[in-house]
């Protein structure tokens, strides 16, 4: 059974999801009342949330490090990052959020032995799911069953968006719209993926939820028709 998937971002009132004065304060505050069992981030979201290149490996803690102790009873969400190429190398300092349980990385029967070999060694905990790269539909029922997660949050960029929306994976569409216009020709947007070749293959929704929150931003719920 899979489990219901949130798309949650924050954008400019012309649609882009970077090179504006993000409120993220706002933005985590009512991430936190969803009540979600788990985070899907991409990533190069991870990368940049640290400031870290593909493949980087900062300077680790020494033998001091001790792996998280997962308590049963902790409402705070895991954190799942489909990453079959092995970029990110960064895992202590993710491991070291307050805002989540645990991290698990979503591998590839592609993925490199040395990677997986890295995660063991930073006590990372990963499942390998699908071939070339990560069997996300596939992913996510294991995530139900194995992991008792039966809500997710996507907090990531458009091209992450573009594959869950195109294989149907996704419930619902929360956006943050703030009020600032960026412009721009680079690809910036919610939701990337190839151009589709009929106006009949776009994906329906329908409004659930309207708000205007402080400092003129308006968030946005939707539900995707099945």
């Amino acid at each position: 059974m899979l489990p219901k998937v949130i798309i949650y971002n924050a954008v400019s009132l012309d649609g882009r999801i970077t090179g504006f004065n993000a409120d993220s304060e706002l933005y985590y505050e009512l991430a936190s009342k969803l009540g979600v069992d788990a985070v899907l981030m991409g990533s190069e979201t991870v990368l940049t949330g640290f400031e870290a290149q593909p493949f980087q490996a900062f300077q680790e803690i020494g033998e001091d490090f001790k792996p998280r102790e997962v308590d049963p009873a902790d409402e705070r969400p895991l954190l799942v990052v489909p990453d079959s190429r092995g970029q990110v190398r960064i895992w202590r300092r993710v491991l070291e959020m307050p805002y989540i349980r645990d991290v698990l990385v979503l591998c590839s029967r592609s993925t490199p032995q040395e990677y997986l070999d890295f995660l063991d060694e930073n006590c990372v905990k990963y499942m390998i799911i699908g071939y070339q790269k990560v069997d996300l539909g596939f992913a996510l029922e294991e995530l139900n069953t194995q992991f008792g997660v039966k809500s997710v949050r996507v907090d990531s960029g458009g091209i992450l968006n573009g594959v869950l929306l195109r294989e149907n994976l996704v419930d619902e569409v929360h956006v943050f719209i703030h009020p600032e216009l960026v412009g721009g020709t680079s690809p910036s947007s919610i939701y990337q993926a190839p151009d589709l070749e009929s106006d009949e293959d776009t994906i329906p929704v329908f409004l659930t939820g309207l708000e205007k929150l402080k400092n003129d931003v308006v968030l946005l719920k939707y539900r995707i028709f099945k």
